[in-house]
């Protein structure tokens, strides 16, 4: 397992400097997630609105374009990038992430393990969730949409928190080294019944695991997997 510096934590209440991702908000159904370039403008119908004049400023700040008309520029949270992230899969919202992590009991500590990873919506907040001490291993069994979530993590500022991995949890189960370890797995899978019985294993003895199906045929062939491989003393959503 990668070790996770506890001295690095979320925050964006410092000032906006070159190279930071920024959420331009025009209205609340208009964000653009923008990387920060001291010789860059974001233009819109309000204007060009150079960067130059956004760094040093704090998030939360308005600022005005060329022509008078105006922006926010908000910081990249979990709620936010949900909102703006390109959707290489279907993700969950606000409302179904909120529900997970409230029943996945997450606190800062907690080791994750996730899959898949798809668009990194979810995985997002699960890292906010559990720094500065706590870690996601989350694994999606696509190379390049694995990849593509490395680099939103980065931009994000999570990726102390995160770990992505290649592998097909559903045929090859969650690596050996997790055995016993997880205090919280979360299955987003086409066959999460395939991926309980790993899961099982991965968990500590109060862990708690949450499958993820929107057809209710996945739902059974799971609830049959977890009958069979839970003794009831665990917790399962």
């Amino acid at each position: 397992m990668l070790p996770t510096d506890p001295t690095k934590k979320i925050s964006f209440t410092r000032c906006i400097k070159e190279g930071d991702l920024v959420i331009v908000y025009e209205r609340h159904d208009c964000m653009k997630a923008v990387k920060v370039c001291q010789n860059s403008a974001f233009q819109n119908r309000f204007g060009a609105f150079k960067h130059s004049d956004w760094i040093g400023k704090p998030f939360g700040s308005m600022v005005f374009s060329n022509k008078g008309g105006f922006v926010y520029l908000l910081a990249p949270t979990p709620e936010l990038w949900t909102l703006v992230l390109s959707h290489r899969t279907q993700i969950l919202y606000i409302a179904d992430i909120s529900f997970v992590i409230m029943y996945l009991e997450l606190v800062p500590g907690c080791l994750v393990l996730e899959s898949g990873t798809g668009s990194g919506s979810l995985t997002t907040s699960l890292a906010r969730a559990v720094a500065p001490t706590g870690h996601v291993y989350t694994f999606d069994f696509h190379e390049q949409r694995a990849a593509s979530a490395r680099e939103d993590f980065e931009r994000t500022g999570v990726s102390s928190f995160v770990t992505v991995g290649v592998r097909d949890i559903q045929g090859q189960g969650f690596p050996d080294e997790f055995s016993g370890l997880a205090d919280s797995i979360f299955l987003d899978l086409p066959q999460p019944w395939l991926a309980i019985p790993s899961a099982k294993k991965m968990l500590k003895q109060d862990g708690i695991l949450c499958s993820f199906s929107p057809c209710i045929e996945q739902v059974q062939r799971s609830c049959e997997s977890l009958r069979l491989n839970f003794t009831g003393k665990e917790s399962c959503i």
